[in-house]
């Protein structure tokens, strides 16, 4: 068990903590969404009954679809594009990185030895990972958002709208820019910071005797 922490403490660490941050946003979701029912002179929900509300899906997955399009959008724009001094860019020189794939090479994963199509997937399979993570997101962010926003519609005796009239609603894209905005500004405080400043230990800074203009952790 040591050994299986030691091996895989930061994944579990923020397995753990974002499975605590869920907890938590469900409960207090809970008490406030039959908080305003209460308010509203309706019955209460019990917590599984909350968790299919749109209240619950909208929230959890409007910030689900910022954090995965902030991900593919680095590891995609991070391939060409540069910044001077930064730690999270690569190098103005070849990489490690940029070499094409040794299928001899006696640890390299199976897809790498299959070549063809499957090597080419995988070539860009991280990617292709979050931006179907995000679109996924996105998806089920849009259901809860009109699931909300039709039984608020319903409560106050208005009409509701169907998903085509929704898309176009300025309370769905309000919820994802808000979110949005936020990511793109942490990756810039990071890729700016990251110039100046120092975490000595981090594989996201530069060692703390490094030039500012020094590209790449090193």
């Amino acid at each position: 068990m040591k050994r299986l922490f030691s091996n895989n403490a930061l994944t579990i660490v923020f397995a753990v903590l974002f499975l605590f941050s869920l907890a938590g946003q469900s409960l207090t979701g809970w008490k406030q969404y039959n908080q305003e029912r209460e308010e509203n002179h309706k019955p209460g929900l019990s917590m599984a009954a909350y968790l299919h509300t749109g209240h619950f899906i909208q929230a959890t997955f409007e910030n689900w679809e910022s954090e995965f399009l902030q991900m593919g959008l680095f590891v995609i724009l991070a391939v060409k594009l540069r910044q001077k001094g930064s730690s999270e860019s690569k190098s103005f020189e070849e990489e490690e990185v940029d070499r094409e794939p040794d299928p001899n090479r006696e640890s390299a994963p199976w897809p790498v030895k299959k070549g063809g199509f499957i090597l080419k997937l995988y070539k860009n399979s991280l990617s292709i990972c979050f931006f179907t993570l995000f679109f996924l997101s996105f998806a089920l962010h849009f259901y809860g958002s009109l699931k909300g926003y039709n039984e608020e519609q319903m409560d106050k005796n208005l009409p509701t709208e169907g998903a085509l009239q929704y898309i176009s609603n300025p309370n769905f894209w309000f919820e994802s820019l808000q979110n949005w905005q936020s990511e793109f500004l942490s990756v810039f405080s990071l890729v700016v910071f990251s110039i100046f400043l120092r975490q000595q230990g981090s594989p996201q800074s530069k060692p703390v005797d490094a030039a500012d203009s020094e590209t790449g952790a090193g």
